[in-house]
């Protein structure tokens, strides 16, 4: 083992992602909406992806500015699911 801590945010992301992918199974097995649901699975699991591409900064003010970009997307994602 290398002794490297696992990232808090990258676990809670890994997470959210289980859950998301759950929530999918369930609305696509029991109230059948497709459109949504799809989007809903595609922004959910964008979120874990976007925090490993911000981890993988090549400087302090690169990882500021890559996580400033997720929380963006992140916002105009989940912002379009509310209509």
């Amino acid at each position: 083992m290398s002794g490297k801590k696992e990232s808090p945010l990258k676990t809670k992301s890994f997470h959210f992602a289980i859950r998301i992918t759950r929530l999918y199974k369930y609305i696509s097995d029991h109230k059948k909406e497709y459109v949504l649901n799809k989007q809903l699975l595609r922004s959910g699991t964008a979120v874990g992806a976007l925090i490993r591409e911000a981890q993988n900064a090549e400087s302090k003010q690169d990882f500021i500015h890559k996580m400033e970009l997720l929380k963006k997307n992140v916002m105009k994602r989940f912002t379009g699911l509310n209509y």
